[in-house]
C-alpha cells in the first residue's frame, strides 16, 4: 500500500490486518501480479494476447449497509460485488486494492473483515496487491483487475434486435431480505435465513461470464435492479426490449409473497448480482449447456426489439401478454439512485 505520509500506526495495521493475508494467496495466485504490496505502486502483467478490465466500488456506511453490519460479511461482500463486474464483461479476476476509511482502529473489527475479505479472495484467486489506508466515516472502496482475450470482453453495446434476454439465478431476493431488516413487511425468521446470504453474500457469476465470451452479445451484473440495469445495455446498444414479468425468475420464498411484491423486489430491487445478458436466439442451445455445466438457473425473459423513438424503452408484458400502461409499468423500471435521499 502507499506509504507516503503514513504513521506508525498506519503501517502496523497494514502489516498485521492485510499484508500476510495478500501475501499468502500470492504463492497460489498465477504470475499476472508482478509486484504487489510494499512498493508505490503493484504491477500486473497481462497474460498474453489479454486485455485488463478494471472496476471500482465504493460501499459507505449507512448507504449501502447498515452501521454495525457483520464485519466478516461485508468484507466478502466489498470484493465480491467488483467481482460481479468482471465476471459481467467475462474477465478472469487478477488483483484488487483497498482503500479503507475507519472512524478508529478496532482490532476485533479488522480481524473480522479481513478474514470476509482473504476468503472471496481466496475462493477467486484474486490477491490484494495495494491501496490506502486513513481515518474518516467507514467507507470501502476496491478497485478489481480481471483479462480476457483481446477483442473478447463482453460490452454493453452489443445487442441486437432479435436477441434473447436472458438473467441467472434468481432475482429479488436480496431486496425482500431488507424489507424484512427495515420492517416493512414481516418475514418468517426461517424465510428471512433462506434468504439472508443472497443481501450478505452475493455470488460474483465468474464462470458464467467467461463461458458467455462469443455467446453473449451484451452483459451486465444486475447491482441497482434487473430492468433498471437493462436500461444500460439499451442506452449502450440503442435498442429497446420487451420482458415478460412473469418470466422473471424468483426463489420459492419470493413466491410466497404477493404477486405485486414478487414482481416489483424481482424487477427493480437491486443488490442480486445476477448477470443480465443477450444473446442471438441461435445459441440458445449452448446457453442450456453452459447452465447445465454450471448447474446455474440461466432464464430466458424477453428479446431485444428495434428502438422506435428517442428515448429506449422496455416494454413489459403481464402474464397474458398484454402491455402494461406506462403508469402501470412504473414501479417496476426503477432502480436505486445513490444520491437519492
Amino acid at each position: 500500500m502507499s506509504s507516503h505520509s503514513k504513521s506508525l500506526g498506519e503501517f502496523d495495521l497494514i502489516e498485521r490486518f492485510f499484508k500476510t493475508g495478500a501475501n499468502s494467496l500470492r504463492t497460489t495466485a498465477d504470475s499476472a501480479i508482478a509486484l504487489g504490496i510494499g512498493d508505490d505502486c503493484a504491477l500486473i502483467r497481462p497474460p498474453a494476447d489479454e486485455e485488463i478490465a478494471i472496476t471500482s466500488d465504493m460501499l459507505v456506511e449507512g448507504r449501502h449497509f447498515f452501521a454495525g453490519a457483520d464485519p466478516e460479511l461485508l468484507g466478502r461482500k466489498a470484493l465480491a460485488v467488483n467481482l460481479s463486474d468482471l465476471a459481467a464483461m467475462g474477465a478472469k479476476p487478477l488483483g484488487f486494492t483497498l482503500a479503507i476509511a475507519l472512524p478508529m482502529v478496532d482490532k476485533i473489527w479488522l480481524e473480522a473483515f479481513s478474514k470476509g475479505l482473504f476468503a472471496a479472495s481466496y475462493d477467486y484467486s484474486c490477491p490484494l496487491i495495494g491501496g490506502d489506508t486513513t481515518a474518516g466515516p467507514l467507507t470501502i472502496s476496491i478497485t478489481a483487475f480481471g483479462s480476457s482475450p483481446t477483442g473478447k470482453a463482453i460490452r454493453r453495446s452489443g445487442a441486437k434486435a432479435g436477441d434473447d434476454i436472458w438473467v441467472s439465478g434468481t432475482v429479488g431476493d436480496a431486496r425482500l431480505a431488507l424489507a424484512a431488516l427495515r420492517h416493512e413487511l414481516n418475514l418468517p425468521n426461517a424465510d428471512l435465513q433462506n434468504i439472508a446470504h443472497r443481501m450478505h453474500q452475493p455470488t460474483p457469476r465468474i464462470e458464467l461470464g467467461i463461458q458467455l465470451r462469443g455467446i453473449a452479445s451484451a452483459a451486465l451484473d444486475v447491482s441497482d435492479g434487473l430492468l433498471g440495469d437493462l436500461r444500460h445495455i439499451l442506452k449502450q446498444s440503442q435498442v429497446d426490449a420487451e420482458i415478460q414479468l412473469n418470466q422473471l425468475p424468483k426463489s420459492i420464498t419470493l413466491q410466497k409473497q404477493g404477486i405485486g411484491i414478487q414482481n416489483q423486489f424481482a424487477a427493480s430491487g437491486g443488490d442480486d448480482y445476477e448477470l443480465c445478458f443477450t444473446a442471438p436466439s441461435t445459441q440458445r442451445e449452448k446457453i442450456h449447456t453452459i447452465s447445465k455445466i454450471l448447474n446455474l438457473p440461466l432464464t430466458l425473459i424477453g428479446k431485444i426489439l428495434p428502438k422506435k423513438d428517442v428515448e429506449v424503452r422496455i416494454h413489459l408484458l403481464d402474464a397474458s401478454g398484454i402491455e402494461l400502461s406506462n403508469s402501470e409499468a412504473a414501479p417496476f423500471l426503477n432502480s436505486f439512485d445513490h444520491f437519492a435521499s
